[in-house]
């Protein structure tokens, strides 16, 4: 097919998922094998609402995950999940129970009685409607308030990061820029920017009875509401040359995503099977690479039996460690 394009997908993970409850759950009808395939395909649409269903320490976390304390390892990987999934926000009028479950403030049983009530009763028009939920209290709708999402309902704000205690606040401001919730986002934009060129934030904030902090955190969602901070990371590399290890060849360079990072170097998916080791030797001094960056490699060695890909970093003098 001419210009095929792919995308790599990491499986970490997947038979996990394809055999547990929540699985079986959600595809009844499927084989084991379609299940994780169907869970890898997810990843793609929304990798956070996926990977959330899968025990963080069936995906692999590095190679001493083992070597440590369990319960501190849980813990933190459960800390983890929740922060990132409170950073990003939940839509939800879309959000499976695994997902909702992560969100500070809603349990297991909670998540699953928004669920069951969203399925009954139809989508959540604004946030105010999740008080009708059984066991949704005003203490968690306060904790969790600002994390969850309502995306095309009655109120704009209620599909951004402001917290419901700060309408009043946000509203304020958009009334001394001449502005609605309503008010298209490009319009709004430049409204905000103009009332802040005219007045400083600390003045802005001392009349409006709020700290600097909250309202730059409110000014930054009125700009881009509903931002997803997501969109700020590198694009996924999507290929269309490389195929298997055969098309590998010493000298070729191309771009790979950092999938782990260990004590001698980095593990890099550069479109195959197999990850390309990437040896800290080969890095310039001082180099720190983390999960999910994107780099260029140089292709030094392909060892197809033994599926082992050696890469270099192009274009720099390796770092060569003392004895």
């Amino acid at each position: 097919i001419p210009n095929l394009q792919y995308l790599i997908v990491s499986e970490a993970g997947a038979s996990a998922y394809s055999a547990s409850p929540l699985a079986r759950a959600e595809l009844p009808d499927m084989d084991v094998s379609i299940r994780g395939a169907v869970s890898i395909a997810r990843r793609v649409q929304d990798p956070l609402a996926e990977l959330v269903k899968i025990n963080p320490q069936s995906i692999g976390v590095g190679m001493y995950q083992h070597d440590v304390n369990q319960a501190q390892l849980a813990a933190a990987l459960t800390s983890a999940v929740e922060s990132v999934v409170n950073s990003v926000g939940v839509d939800v009028n879309s959000a499976s129970p695994a997902l909702l479950t992560h969100v500070a403030g809603i349990g297991p049983k909670l998540a699953a009685r928004i669920v069951a009530h969203r399925d009954t009763n139809g989508p959540f028009p604004n946030r105010m409607a999740l008080k009708s939920v059984p066991g949704l209290g005003s203490k968690t709708f306060e904790q969790a308030a600002g994390f969850l999402r309502v995306r095309g309902g009655d109120n704009p704000l209620d599909g951004s990061a402001i917290h419901p205690e700060s309408y009043p606040i946000a509203e304020a401001v958009l009334k001394r820029a001449g502005l609605t919730p309503q008010t298209e986002s490009a319009e709004q934009e430049a409204g905000l920017a103009e009332l802040q060129a005219q007045q400083r934030l600390s003045v802005l904030a001392a009349e409006l009875g709020t700290g600097v902090p909250t309202l730059t955190d409110i000014l930054e969602q009125l700009v881009r509401p509903g931002r997803d901070p997501r969109a700020d990371l590198p694009a996924p590399i999507l290929r269309s040359d490389v195929l298997t290890m055969d098309d590998l060849q010493p000298g070729l360079r191309l771009k790979g995503t950092v999938r782990n990072v260990v004590d001698f170097g980095a593990f890099v998916d550069v479109g195959v099977k197999h990850d390309g080791l990437l040896h800290r030797s080969k890095m310039p001094a001082g180099t720190r690479l983390k999960v999910g960056d994107v780099i260029e490699v140089e292709i030094l060695r392909v060892e197809p039996e033994r599926g082992r890909i050696a890469l270099g970093w192009p274009g720099s003098e390796p770092h060569r460690p003392t004895p």
